[in-house]
């Protein structure tokens, strides 16, 4: 082994800027475009999608800033998966490596991309889910796979050749989505009003009505707390990848400040921008709609064509034309928020193989002072998760399997507190230990109703999550026969 590739060290270089940047981009993907289509469906009234955004957008301001007292704490390379290794154990920790590897991260990164390549479809016809370029039984490529792989493939690329590169792609497109947003939510808002979509949208607020099986129709009561819970599943995933920025703790500059901050002001700024979009959406078109209509007023926020809503509200509030620029915009966002998703996975991989838990390979930085091994394992599967299942599917994997950490993680705040109290703690989580345990509450409700109300994909994505259990221990007993230390317990 080459001492001189071993003795790599990460490198200072992302500032509260890049890290809020980080955050920022990492969080404005596509599914804001997207998933309240989704969500008007099982919800039926305007008023109740935005409360379910509002509900997400709270949660994941009190993760935040509970994960920013363990950032400040523990601010290395891998960020979440530390701060579950030394509050629990290895097992729980190599489980969400586990689990971040094969559905949270990967997962996010194929579904951004396929979104990627979905809008880009509005502005090139020929890329589109029903373009089929080889049919190979099980999974057929079509030409949206195409243009989602070579996205993948690029960024990983991008992000091998430094930190200082990554974040530069990252402050540059999380700043120009961001402009563009500020510039469609005052048109939206100010200048464009459509008068009877409003009226529409006023006179339904509040009358909730569902197509969840089993509970379709009007809903109040506890079948509302229900549909409500189940509609947070796209909000959830929209609101993902906020974390990902403690991934990265080893690079950032006075991380004890930074990332607390940085965490903090992403996701409160992203809370409001996603606001005040879904208030465009109301705005320029009728919550409820005709799967059958022929225009984007007939369709509604319920059925607009793809799902691709950001370019029925635009083209609903100027025209056909309007549609190309907000497409553009959603490739614009897409492309920064995977940028930032691949730039930090690989951190997690890194630590992980420090620990002897994944490949000794990706342990080691490249000449660029990055995980680059990490990053090409992360791009193969990433790939492979693109010709695996549609966006949905995908969705619903990521959000159940990351509500399972992201609980596990705002609770170690809590163990952290009992097990080490002496420990420095240059930040403290606000609103200790009530926001935390509120969190958890609803975090477990959320995870109950989604386990039954949306089987197919939470319970496979909990059973990978355990399938880890065999493989940690599998590794450890092979680990023991090659006459390897494993790891260091706590």
């Amino acid at each position: 082994m080459d001492n001189a590739a071993t003795d790599r060290q990460f490198r200072k270089n992302l500032n509260l800027f890049d890290s809020t940047a980080i955050v920022v981009g990492s969080m404005i993907g596509s599914g804001i475009f997207i998933v309240t289509t989704d969500m008007s469906l099982v919800l039926g009234a305007p008023g109740w999608v935005l409360l379910a955004w509002l509900i997400t957008g709270l949660m994941t301001i009190i993760a935040a800033v509970s994960y920013g007292e363990l950032a400040a704490m523990m601010p290395n390379a891998g960020g979440q998966y530390v701060y579950i290794r030394e509050a629990y154990n290895p097992l729980t920790a190599f489980l969400y490596g586990w689990t971040l590897f094969l559905v949270i991260q990967g997962g996010s990164i194929a579904a951004i991309a396929m979104a990627f390549g979905k809008f880009t479809g509005v502005l090139y016809p020929w890329f589109s889910e029903s373009h089929i370029l080889a049919d190979l039984g099980i999974i057929k490529i079509n030409s949206v796979h195409v243009i989602a792989i070579i996205s993948i493939l690029f960024l990983s690329y991008i992000n091998s050749k430094g930190i200082r590169i990554g974040k530069i792609v990252q402050n540059t497109f999380t700043y120009s989505k961001t402009l563009a947003l500020g510039i469609f939510i005052l048109a939206g808002i100010f200048f464009l009003k459509n008068t009877e979509v409003i009226r529409l949208n006023t006179e339904i607020f509040w009358d909730a009505t569902t197509n969840v099986e089993g509970l379709e129709g009007p809903v109040s009561g506890f079948s509302l707390l229900i549909v409500l819970g189940v509609s947070l599943v796209g909000a959830l995933f929209t609101y993902d990848a906020w974390y990902n920025i403690t991934f990265t703790g080893a690079e950032v500059i006075n991380p004890k400040r930074n990332i607390p901050l940085g965490l903090f002001l992403g996701t409160l700024l992203v809370t409001i921008i996603y606001l005040l979009v879904n208030i465009v959406y109301i705005i320029a078109l009728p919550m409820r709609g005709n799967p059958e209509g022929t225009t984007v007023i007939e369709q509604g926020i319920q059925y607009a064509t793809d799902s691709r809503l950001g370019t029925a509200a635009m083209q609903g509030l100027l025209g056909d034309r309007a549609s190309l620029v907000m497409a553009i915009l959603v490739m614009v966002s897409t492309f920064g928020a995977n940028n930032g998703i691949i730039l930090s996975g690989a951190r997690v991989y890194y630590a992980m193989a420090k620990d002897n838990l994944f490949f000794k390979q990706v342990g080691i930085l490249n000449r660029f002072n990055v995980p680059g091994k990490g990053l090409l394992v992360q791009c193969v599967w990433a790939c492979l998760l693109c010709l695996s299942g549609t966006y949905n599917n995908l969705l619903d994997y990521v959000v159940f399997s990351v509500l399972i950490f992201y609980s596990l993680t705002v609770l170690a705040v809590m163990v952290m507190r009992i097990r080490k109290p002496h420990i420095e703690r240059p930040y403290k989580a606000f609103g200790y230990p009530y926001l935390q345990i509120l969190y958890l509450v609803a975090a477990v409700f959320i995870m109950l109703v989604l386990l039954i109300y949306k089987p197919d994909y939470t319970w496979p994505g909990l059973i990978i999550v355990f399938l880890g259990v065999p493989v940690y221990y599998g590794r450890r007993v092979w680990q023991r026969r090659m006459g390897k230390n494993y790891t260091n317990e706590l």
